[in-house]
């Protein structure tokens, strides 16, 4: 049984949403993970807990305070139409907003643990050098915390790629524009098409799969990420 145009079309657009989340959360997530890294401030704590609530956060609840947020209603949404501009709901920018919320733990702790863990040193060195902040930042940092970004990356866009009640919440279900794969599976069991479910769910299962197993062989971080 072969894969219908509604079916690649969901793929699609869920590949392209995971890409541009992804790209969205390392522009976020890596300053953000370098401040977490090396702050002493009292809001660490606090700002912490605020990056980490999406993984306990039940995904409908996120979804659903967004959708008001981001609505005509809501203080961004309201904002917006005062712009001129369009309100995010049912859009697929609006599903790139939710993505990025939804996924931003996956990408800082992994980078934030990267920068921890290099600790003070290497950039004590570079400071001696004459290295100015910026260069220490890109010259040392950053290539010594490159697994902790590769690990960013790769959970980042997996965990997009799986979302389900985020995008349902904030995007609905419309066909080539905010349905992606995992509305897609949902809509086949609706309407007891086990048989194409069953081909896009095995396919989210082996995806899933290879993602654990390259970052198990690559850094094993992901068990770290999860203890």
């Amino acid at each position: 049984m072969s894969l219908g145009g509604a079916d690649l079309s969901a793929i699609t657009l869920t590949l392209k949403l995971a890409a541009a989340t992804t790209l969205v959360l390392m522009l976020i997530a890596t300053p953000l993970a370098w401040w977490l890294a090396h702050t002493q401030t009292r809001w660490r704590a606090a700002v912490t807990a605020l990056v980490a609530l999406p993984l306990v956060l039940p995904p409908t609840v996120l979804g659903f305070y967004l959708l008001v947020l981001l609505g005509p209603k809501g203080m961004i949404g309201q904002w917006m139409l005062g712009m001129g501009l369009n309100t995010l709901p049912f859009t697929f920018g609006g599903l790139v907003v939710g993505s990025v919320v939804f996924s931003l733990p996956f990408a800082v702790q992994p980078i934030a643990n990267a920068f921890t863990a290099i600790g003070l040193r290497p950039l004590e060195v570079a400071a001696t050098l004459r290295a100015s902040q910026w260069d220490r930042f890109w010259s040392v940092a950053v290539p010594l915390a490159r697994p902790g970004f590769f690990t960013a990356v790769v959970l980042a866009f997996a965990h997009t790629v799986g979302e389900f009640g985020v995008v349902l919440m904030l995007g609905g279900n419309i066909p080539g524009e905010t349905r992606v794969l995992s509305v897609a599976i949902y809509d086949h069991v609706e309407a007891l098409d086990y048989a194409q479910a069953h081909i896009l769910s095995a396919g989210l299962v082996v995806f899933s799969f290879v993602v654990l197993l390259l970052l198990g062989r690559h850094s094993g971080q992901w068990q770290r990420l999860s203890a």
